[in-house]
């Protein structure tokens, strides 16, 4: 049985992957908006929620990450253009989008992202079970 996020941990968790997220952003396209940071904290813990789940393969793993992260992009897009009258980004060019807001091309860097941050996870809890 996995064991639960209590609410520091999640809390935790969602900051980092906010902060995590906003930075990779802003590296890769050279600025940010303040809903990549929940986008980022949300999917950290989908993430920590794979990570956690019993007989987990990593490559599984990685692509219900990558398909959630996808969604939550996806819904961001959507939110940031209806709510807030503001597309963040526009993916219009790229082949195979989906009204600019999803691509194959990224959903595919989300897969091997997502499958870092697993490994990555997974080598932490191993890690703090030790001690």
């Amino acid at each position: 049985m996995p064991d639960r996020f209590d609410r520091w941990e999640a809390l935790c968790l969602f900051c980092l992957g906010g902060g995590g997220y906003c930075c990779v952003e802003a590296a890769w396209r050279g600025f940010t908006h303040w809903t990549m940071f929940l986008v980022g904290g949300a999917a950290l813990c989908w993430l920590a929620f794979l990570e956690r789940r019993p007989g987990a393969r990593l490559w599984a793993a990685a692509l219900l990450g990558a398909g959630g992260v996808t969604a939550l992009e996806l819904l961001a897009g959507v939110f940031c253009t209806g709510v807030l009258h503001r597309r963040v980004w526009d993916y219009r060019a790229e082949w195979g989008d989906l009204y600019g807001y999803i691509c194959p091309k990224y959903s595919l860097l989300w897969l091997a992202l997502c499958a870092w941050v697993l490994a990555a996870l997974r080598g932490a809890r191993r890690a703090a079970h030790r001690t």
